[in-house]
């Protein structure tokens, strides 16, 4: 078994990834407009909940072993990936949970669907490459194969959005 085309696949994955998102840029440009718009009031709104937490963290005692807290756009930033990572585990398990899932972060009002989908996206497909990355030094072509088979419904998630969303 040939390592050369999944070696190709692993280092051109994100490229694939990040030329599709800018054709869909060029393609559909109100709608990317209008979702980096929400994805600004969303993050504002993340913001506000960190900060709240931040406040009443703060007037507990300080962080164990002091650890720093983090700042309020890590926080926010936390909020989303940690969703984001949700709503992918989830989407490969009960398709049905995964859907609840994203209305109920979406009710909330502090994520949009579409930006939750996004990093649910970023998330399989760092997984599937990860995977990848650990086949190309699997100590065995069998191992090797079996990493590559793990990373290919990953990545297929991430690069067919249209066939995989709720």
């Amino acid at each position: 078994m040939s390592l050369l085309p999944r070696i190709q696949v692993s280092l051109s994955a994100g490229l694939l990834l990040d030329r599709a998102r800018a054709e869909d840029d060029a393609r559909w440009p109100a709608a990317v407009a209008r979702e980096r718009q929400e994805a600004r009031r969303t993050y504002a709104a993340r913001c506000d909940v960190a900060m709240a937490q931040q406040v009443a963290e703060r007037a507990g005692p300080p962080g164990e072993h002091g650890v720093p807290l983090p700042t309020v756009h890590q926080a926010a930033a936390m909020d989303l990936t940690g969703a984001g990572d949700e709503m992918a585990a989830r989407w490969r398990t009960d398709r049905e949970e995964a859907a609840a899932l994203l209305r109920e972060l979406e009710a909330g009002g502090e994520l949009a669907a579409g930006e939750v989908l996004d990093e649910a996206a970023d998330s399989a497909v760092l997984t599937g490459l990860l995977a990848r990355q650990e086949a190309r030094t699997a100590p065995d072509p069998s191992t090797a194969a079996e990493l590559c088979l793990t990373a290919v419904p990953l990545i297929a998630l991430a690069v067919h959005p249209g066939r995989h969303r709720p």
